[in-house]
């Protein structure tokens, strides 16, 4: 393969490999062969990279040591280059990769503390609504209540994770109200102007992944689940879109 395509895919491998050649036939403006010129600017985009990673992944960075995070970077980025010029969404895959690389499998935990500060900058990230308040449902009979299909709040994630990894990263982020959860369930969101990270009573992922899929509300919570608490925790994080239409129960909804 030859041709100004193939050149910019050998120059674009290159930067994210330091171990590779230099691209052949680098010139300067002045015509003279820019090596040097080539390897600040692949040192640049490396560090750049990995800021970018320890930025959006401070209790990863924190857990492995930040000598051995930049080498993980470095590795990551070889294999997940940035598909967008907004750093701020860069490292969407760190989790799911972080799973599947052998070096780190004695530490079981690090790909769901990855996806804890994932789903975090998601939650940031998402588009505004205002949140649905518990007292717009206390008039409702109990029929109309569990024939809702609440709209679920943009910001919001589930995630179903392992029993230390909630706990690991409240210990490593400031959070020594949920230093000692064993929770399984984490629900992130930001119905307001602050990321919310809560641990979940068993049966709010199910709850809310049965709501996703457009089941009501009575049909979607778990039976011989604890009703109440997933209740009070779904409404603590703002889990649902205030939605006029669905309350008064538009049927073109």
């Amino acid at each position: 393969m030859s041709g100004p395509g193939a050149f910019t895919q050998t120059f674009a491998s290159a930067l994210l490999s330091p171990e590779a050649p230099r691209p052949a036939g680098l010139r300067d403006p002045s015509g003279v062969a820019a090596t040097r010129r080539y390897d600040v600017y692949r040192n640049n985009v490396s560090v750049a990279l990995t800021e970018a990673l320890a930025a959006a992944f401070p209790v990863v960075e924190r857990l492995v040591g930040e000598e051995y995070f930049r080498a993980m970077a470095r590795a990551f980025a070889q294999e997940h280059p940035p598909r967008s010029p907004v750093m701020a969404t860069y490292g969407a895959e760190l989790a799911d990769w972080i799973a599947d690389f052998p070096p780190l499998a004695a530490l079981s935990y690090l790909a769901d503390v990855a996806r804890i500060e994932q789903a975090r900058r998601d939650a940031s990230q998402s588009a505004d609504a205002a949140p649905l308040e518990p007292g717009t449902l206390a008039g409702l009979p109990p029929e109309a209540l569990a024939a809702l299909c609440p709209r679920l709040h943009p910001a919001l994630r589930v995630l179903s994770l392992g029993r230390s990894a909630l706990a690991i990263w409240a210990r490593n982020a400031a959070r020594p109200d949920l230093a000692q959860s064993r929770a399984r369930e984490v629900l992130v969101s930001r119905p307001h102007l602050k990321v919310l990270t809560l641990a979940a009573p068993e049966g709010t992922a199910a709850t809310l992944r049965a709501l996703a899929r457009g089941t009501p509300l009575g049909a979607a919570l778990p039976i011989g689940a604890d009703h109440a608490a997933i209740f009070g925790c779904l409404f603590e994080a703002g889990a649902f879109a205030a939605d006029e239409a669905l309350i008064h129960g538009d049927p073109a909804r």
